[in-house]
C-alpha cells in the first residue's frame, strides 16, 4: 500500500497517510484527493517527517493497531512529529495514554502513544445500540480545525469506545453519554468520527486540517 514519493511530488505541501495496514486508507485518501490535496500513503521515515501534516488512520482494535506500528517501528517517529497530526478513528484513540480495547488479546489495558494524557474506554450508550453507528451532531471548540463548522452540525460515527470529555476535549458528542468527538494537544489531535465519510462538513474539516499544515509551513 505504500507509495513512493516521486520527482513530481512536492514535500512542501505534502499530506502523508501513514500506512499502518488498516482497511480504510484508500478511503481517507481519496478524501484528500477530492480535494486536491497532494496526498500519498507511505510508511517511510523520511517522506512521513518531511510532510507538511500526517494522518494516523485506524480501524480494529487498539491491541492490534499498536501492535501495526510497533511493527513497523513506527511509535518513536509519530512522537517526534512536529507538524500537525490527526488521528482518525481509531486513530484518535491510539493518542490517548490507554485503551481497554484489547480485543480479547488479554486483560490489561493497551498502553497507546500517549500524545494525548486521556484514556479510552467503553461508551456507556445507556441502552442504545453497539456500536455508535450513524450520523450524529456534535459541539465544537473554536480549534482551527473546527473553522466554520457549526454547532449541531452532523458527521458520520463508528465506535464502541471513546475518550471521555476533559480539558482536552476539541469538540463532543452524544449518544447515551457526552464524549470526546475530538481530543488534541499541542500538534496532535484527532476525531472520533469519520470526515471522510461526513459529507461537505468533514470535507471542511479536511480542508481546515490542510490549512493548518500550510500555515505552519509558512511561519517557520
Amino acid at each position: 500500500m505504500t507509495q513512493i514519493l516521486n520527482a513530481s511530488s512536492s514535500t512542501n505541501d505534502l499530506t502523508v497517510i501513514i500506512d499502518t495496514g488498516c482497511a480504510n486508507l484508500s478511503s481517507v485518501r481519496f478524501a484528500f484527493e477530492r480535494l486536491n490535496a497532494n496526498v500519498i500513503v507511505s510508511a517511510d521515515f523520511d517522506v512521513i517527517r518531511s510532510a507538511a501534516r500526517v494522518v494516523l488512520p485506524g480501524v480494529g482494535t487498539a491491541g492490534a493497531a499498536m501492535d501495526a506500528l510497533k511493527q513497523k517501528n513506527l511509535i518513536e517517529l509519530i512522537k517526534s512529529l512536529t507538524q500537525p497530526v490527526m488521528g482518525v478513528c481509531l486513530g484518535m484513540q491510539m493518542l490517548a495514554s490507554l485503551s481497554n480495547e484489547h480485543g480479547g488479546r488479554s486483560e490489561q489495558d493497551i498502553t497507546c502513544l500517549g500524545l494525548v494524557p486521556t484514556d479510552i474506554g467503553d461508551l456507556d450508550s445507556k441502552g442504545l445500540p453497539l456500536p455508535h453507528m450513524g450520523w450524529n451532531q456534535i459541539e465544537v471548540s473554536d480549534h482551527p480545525l473546527f473553522v466554520g463548522i457549526e454547532n449541531g452540525s452532523y458527521v458520520y460515527f463508528v465506535h464502541s469506545y471513546r475518550a471521555p470529555i476533559s480539558e482536552y476535549t476539541l469538540a463532543s458528542s452524544t449518544y447515551g453519554e457526552s464524549f470526546s468527538a475530538a481530543i488534541g494537544k499541542g500538534n496532535f489531535f484527532g476525531v472520533q468520527f469519520h470526515p471522510e465519510k461526513s459529507a461537505k462538513v468533514g470535507a471542511k474539516i479536511l480542508q481546515n486540517f490542510l490549512q493548518m499544515g500550510l500555515n505552519m509551513r509558512t511561519s517557520q
